[in-house]
């Protein structure tokens, strides 16, 4: 048999040397270049390398050549006992010589069968080795070997040329030949894909919708004409708010609406909205600051980050120049790091790489008129649809969740098509199912990875791949089912895969209640496909850590690299459950610490001096310094009258302060500010006007786009809450007002058709999103990780004196997730294993995209911003979140040893109010004028904050 296979190949080789006899013009020369290919007879290696050797040139296996490989697979219930395998060879000159040579088969002891191979085989039963994504060589999996009989003998026989329908290709002339061993398909050598596994790196910053200045209001605040005067008069029967019970048990906190009604009258109310919804089918209420946002913004081509895994409608263009979707998974060593900071030694940013199109799923009915279509779009998830045409049916369905184990394409009636960017090294169809009715393929790429690609047909046919180049695989008839794809991190990972494959989920829901200290949630996934199959998802390291130990016991070794995140881990389960045990239930308003809890008392000398400078600040002229042009600005004042009542005791000082604070108040209520909100219908939310009547996207931080929402809102959140708690008699006027804020930030219920769940808060990813609705490279982003959790204090709060427990308890909750997810990804000690070690020495993020953390800020690279922007501002519960050893760590790498003295302006004070969370006598000294930098300059304070506030919270916790 090989000697005729050498003779027959040798033969082809001189018949290919010759120029053709009919004047035939080629775009490219003739005489072809070929690749080494491999041959085996029976299983096993060809005699001699060099039987399918190059005729000339080349044969090296560089991925960036072009090379072309194809045989199709025997129909259904085809065997034989030396089965079809694709041998084909692909010339780097392009040339479209038609060829025909007798196909052999190889198969590997388990009885797999390789429809595709580029490379010289190796020991008889190996398969290539896959890279993990630790760089180690994955051990091969041995499936349970099946028997193969022979059919009866057909006549072997070379059929004439046919057409094979390239899809996204041409149409092209194909020689077919029909023998013993299978049937064998071989194309021209002229296919338009290049290869990459490298990516591009985005170079810019996003800018649209981010301005440049500082957070913080920076002129001088003008001194006090007059001191106020105590003129209000103390009610003898004056109510109290209600305060939190530690003891509260709530069964389901996210179950029931904070309200189904209209935003007040107050707020106008319009249908549209500068950014346009491109190819949304939902109706509602949409979230707009999701990972799936990109599908319907721009061009609709950037990336959505699922972790571990990134897709990407290519749109026909990219490296696999695919209709579909594009799925790709970043390793660590792939990373692109930024230049080393010369003071901390830590990388300035870290990045990965986008636009590798590892495998592709589309279908033969795509082309240059497809379009995409976003619905279903919840908290947690989003079906994406490509539809060939405007207004046709959808040929591929892509159910998008979270922390998605397999990425699901879901075909009724199309042809798939499955491909790649980086070229197929082998494409393997298993002999036996995964499961009943579950075919399955391995692909091993050009870059050394393996994917899986397991699909389940629900009728007709099982699906049957035609590999057509290295680049493609076409299925050779309609198919039925869904098409899911998983990338083999280690040899064990099929075994797991094959598990959990048929099965996948569509949604999430969200329930969890809190007993006292203890507060737990739950993801129940909604699952289709095989039921009686676990759901397969990743759990990220915060997860992993608060797992109760029913969920703990269904991690799988299975582990992917994570964009931002560290590593995730595969979980087989339906649900999942984590338990947070120590619930903010003890803080309240006034100055906490974990050692002391909270704080109320001051020493008599103290109290006289903290009280002369409370008069100073709220003789100041509230309603001028309240009047700005964007929300942001706008709530210092609530923190000093809370200090003069409930910690100096001047009550008739803070009902008259309290007045005037309630006047400032009041023309945010009554929708009389600078820019005033206006709730928009066609995303779905009250947003300021500033986008609308000046036409910049940027203006108020971006808040006509959804940027900075929590941000903005809390503030106002918090404010109200300290002024109900100071009079409780003012909450029922201003509770709608207040709580359309909150519903606008952290609606908890579908039942409110007013605003989309959850718009900042992410449950999965443990913190919040400040991006809106701005198509960027690099998915969704948030910067200052202190004000995320000032927002989740403010509803803790507010729920607490408005008498909303489901809300305090949501607020709680979300303090306790982020206090963990925050020291994972945001904050880092030595001691963190989660992020890159060479980044953690920045100590903060920065900015944390979804795919790169940045150690800057849009306004500006001065350290004192970077490390400020996550400290501001300063409340009872920042030493839960920001704990002594990552403070004293911070400050050791940055501020001391003289190095805080040289900043300046209100940074300088924002850096002194941390400090007072590790040091707080030596913080009282600084804002006191006994210690650092002598005498306190008032331009050390920004035009945000309250000294009298910061006084307070050094003495009480100092003990002073």
């Amino acid at each position: 048999m090989r000697f005729f296979l050498f003779a027959w190949l040798t033969l082809l080789q001189v018949v290919l040397a010759v120029p053709p006899p009919d004047g035939r013009k080629y775009p490219r020369p003739w005489f072809p270049i070929w690749r080494t290919v491999t041959v085996t007879a029976q299983g096993q290696p060809a005699a001699a390398t060099g039987a399918c050797v190059a005729v000339a040139g080349d044969s090296s296996s560089s991925t960036a050549s072009k090379r072309s490989h194809s045989i199709l697979f025997g129909s259904p219930g085809w065997t034989t006992e030396r089965p079809s395998v694709i041998i084909s060879t692909r010339s780097d000159s392009g040339s479209e010589a038609e060829q025909t040579i007798q196909a052999v088969s190889e198969e590997s002891p388990d009885g797999d069968t390789t429809l595709f191979s580029d490379e010289t085989s190796p020991a008889s039963g190996q398969q290539p080795a896959s890279s993990t994504g630790s760089g180690e060589v994955a051990p091969e999996v041995t499936p349970t070997p099946e028997v193969v009989t022979q059919p009866a003998s057909p006549t072997s026989s070379t059929q004439p040329t046919s057409t094979t329908d390239l899809g996204d290709t041409n149409t092209v002339s194909v020689i077919t030949s029909v023998n013993p061993s299978g049937t064998l398909q071989i194309l021209p050598t002229d296919v338009p894909i290049e290869s990459t596994n490298t990516g591009t790196i985005p170079t810019d910053a996003p800018s649209s919708g981010y301005p440049t200045s500082q957070p913080l209001i920076t002129s001088p605040i003008p001194s006090p004409t007059e001191l106020i005067s105590a003129t209000a008069s103390v009610p003898t029967d004056q109510p109290f708010a209600p305060s939190e019970t530690v003891s509260m048990i709530v069964p389901n906190i996210f179950a029931a609406p904070i309200s189904t009604d209209p935003p007040p009258s107050q707020i106008p109310q319009r249908k549209d909205h500068p950014a346009p919804r491109i190819g949304i089918k939902s109706a509602g209420p949409i979230g707009t600051n999701k990972f799936y946002n990109n599908f319907f913004l721009g061009n609709q081509t950037s990336p959505s980050y699922l972790f571990p895994y990134s897709v990407t409608w290519a749109r026909g263009g990219g490296a696999s120049g695919t209709w579909g979707m594009a799925i790709s998974h970043v390793d660590a060593n792939q990373r692109v790091y930024g230049q080393n900071d010369p003071g901390s030694g830590a990388a300035r940013y870290y990045i990965n790489p986008i636009g590798i199109h590892s495998v592709c799923l589309s279908a033969k009915e795509l082309g240059p008129g497809t379009v995409l279509t976003s619905d279903n779009l919840t908290d947690f998830s989003s079906l994406v649809s490509l539809r060939a045409r405007e207004g046709g049916q959808a040929v591929i369905q892509f159910p998008l969740v979270q922390g998605a184990g397999f990425v699901t394409g879901v075909y009724n009636g199309g042809q798939p098509v499955v491909q790649t960017g980086i070229f197929f090294k082998t494409v393997t169809r298993a002999s036996k199912e995964a499961k009943e009715g579950v075919v399955k393929y391995r692909l091993h790429l050009e870059d050394g990875t393996t994917w899986l690609v397991y699909a389940y047909h629900t009728k007709g046919e099982g699906l049957n791949l035609q590999v057509v180049n290295n680049g493609r695989a076409e299925s050779t008839g309609p198919f039925y089912g869904i098409v899911q794809v998983a990338k083999a991190s280690d040899g064990e990972s099929e075994k797991v895969y094959d598990q959990a494959c048929g099965t996948y989920a569509v949604g999430v829901d969200l329930s969890g209640g809190v007993n006292g200290k203890t507060g737990t949630y739950r993801f129940g996934f909604r699952k289709q496909g095989m039921y009686q199959s676990p759901v397969a998802q990743f759990a990220l390291p915060h997860h992993l850590s608060s797992f109760d130990d029913g969920t703990r016991g269904k991690v799988t070794g299975v582990k992917l690299q994570t964009p931002t995140k560290g590593v995730a881990y595969l979980v087989l389960a339906d649900s999942w459950t984590m338990v947070e045990t120590e619930l903010p239930t003890g803080i309240g308003f006034l100055p906490w610490s974990p050692e002391a809890g909270e704080v109320k008392g001051l020493s008599e000398g103290v109290r006289s001096f903290v009280k002369g400078v409370a008069l100073q600040e709220v003789s100041q002229d509230m309603l001028q310094q309240s009047d700005q042009n964007s929300m942001y600005f706008s709530g210092k004042f609530a923190s000093i009258i809370l200090v003069i009542r409930d910690m100096l005791g001047d009550e008739a000082l803070a009902l008259t302060a309290l007045n005037q604070l309630k006047q400032a108040f009041a023309r945010f209520a009554e929708n009389r500010q600078q820019f005033p909100l206006v709730y928009e219908g066609g995303w779905g939310g009250v947003v300021s006007s500033a986008s609308y009547v000046t036409g910049n996207s940027g203006a108020d931080f971006g808040n006509s786009y959804y940027n900075d929402h929590h941000f903005h809102y809390g503030y106002f959140i918090l404010t109200a809450a300290i002024i109900g708690h100071l009079d409780p008699s003012w909450i029922p006027a201003n509770k709608a007002y207040v709580n359309m804020l909150v519903r606008d930030v952290a609606n908890p219920s579908a039942a409110d058709q007013y605003f989309p769940v959850w718009r900042n808060f992410d449950w999965y990813h443990g913190h919040s999103w400040a991006h809106g609705l701005f198509d960027t490279l690099d998915g969704k982003d948030q910067e200052s990780s202190s004000e995320d959790t000032m927002a989740s204090y403010a509803l803790k709060m507010w729920g607490t004196v408005s008498g909303d427990q489901n809300l305090a308890a949501r607020g709680n909750l979300m303090l306790a997730v982020q206090a963990r997810s925050l020291n994972s990804y945001y904050l880092y000690t030595e001691s963190n294993t989660v992020q890159p070690k060479n980044f953690i020495g920045n100590k903060v993020a920065g900015i944390l995209f979804e795919n790169k953390v940045d150690h800057t800020t849009y306004f500006g690279t001065n350290i004192e911003y970077v490390q400020g922007i996550h400290m501001l501002p300063l409340l009872p519960h920042t030493p839960m979140v920001r704990r002594k050893e990552f403070v004293r760590e911070e400050w050791d790498a940055y501020f001391s040893g003289g190095r805080a003295e040289q900043v300046t302006g209100g940074w300088k004070g924002i850096l002194m109010g941390n400090y007072g969370t590790i040091d707080p006598r030596g913080g009282y000294d600084f804002f006191s004028g006994g210690g650092r930098g002598g005498e306190f300059k008032g331009e050390w304070l920004d035009g945000g904050a309250s000294l009298t506030w910061y006084l307070a919270y050094c003495a009480a916790l100092g003990g002073l």
